[in-house]
């Protein structure tokens, strides 16, 4: 039977609250290994286990409830070893790393920010801010639209404005944020996002964390700008690789979508 990692954490971490049940159906018993001053909360593996919003939000309550109790460092979902005694064995080898990273992370949380542009309100700075654009725009309007060679050369010069905004605008709002952060981490590229970042905030520091959102949000109000957390802190468990030996379908993160 393959073993299932939840979080690693302290050796004088808390107990899990009784009753606290992993991934499959029905939830796999939860166990926690113990390897010096360091422990893995596990369960049995489920085969054929998919990342269905179900299994999702179990991996997620059971980092919740580890979290509400101490500093985890949180695996991904789908993180699966070979058995028992690889989770021990690379608890046991990189034991410096992992202790490092659990007083680094100590009360801190994560908060994954992502935005897209309001298309409206951006092609209204990309034409305000570019005189060729709007040259173009209106000879084209005063021509009745303007030839088809006309309109394609506009909206290439529009498409052009427009990535260029996306870079501008993902820099300013990282900027505008990273002042209330520990850490930054910038996400990888996704289609339909021109930023994906995540930031590992204290706790005590959340509140101003959310209002210079707000504030990012009042003054970049062309973007669509959206919050997700407070998460344990996926995206600064490394540098380096935290997946126990054996990792299988590693890497779909249960909170940061």
């Amino acid at each position: 039977m393959s073993t299932y990692v939840y979080g690693i954490t302290a050796a004088t971490h808390p107990s899990l609250p009784e009753g606290t049940g992993g991934v499959g159906d029905p939830p796999r018993e939860l166990r926690v290994l113990t390897e010096g001053a360091l422990a893995a909360v596990v369960s049995d593996a489920p085969e054929g286990l998919r990342p269905k919003r179900r299994e999702l939000l179990a991996h997620q309550n059971v980092l919740s409830e580890i979290g509400a109790q101490g500093c985890v460092l949180p695996m991904r979902f789908g993180s699966v070893a070979p058995d028992d005694k690889a989770v021990t064995g690379v608890l046991a080898e990189r034991a410096e790393h992992y202790r490092e990273r659990l007083g680094a992370l100590e009360d801190r949380v994560e908060y994954n920010i992502k935005a897209t542009h309001v298309e409206e309100a951006v092609l209204h700075h990309v034409m305000a801010e570019n005189p060729e654009i709007r040259a173009l725009a209106e000879s084209n309007r005063q021509a009745g639209g303007g030839s088809y060679e006309n309109k394609i050369q506009l909206g290439e010069l529009v498409a052009a404005a427009v990535k260029g905004k996306e870079a501008e605008d993902a820099t300013e709002l990282e900027r505008a944020l990273e002042a209330e952060a520990d850490a930054v981490s910038v996400g990888p590229e996704s289609t339909g996002w021109l930023a994906n970042v995540s930031f590992l905030v204290k706790r005590e520091s959340a509140e101003r964390f959310l209002a210079a959102v707000e504030q990012a949000r009042g003054r970049l109000a062309h973007l669509d700008v959206r919050v997700n957390g407070p998460l344990p802190p996926y995206s600064f468990v490394e540098p380096g690789p935290a997946e126990p030996a054996g990792t299988a379908a590693g890497g779909v993160d249960a909170g940061a979508g």
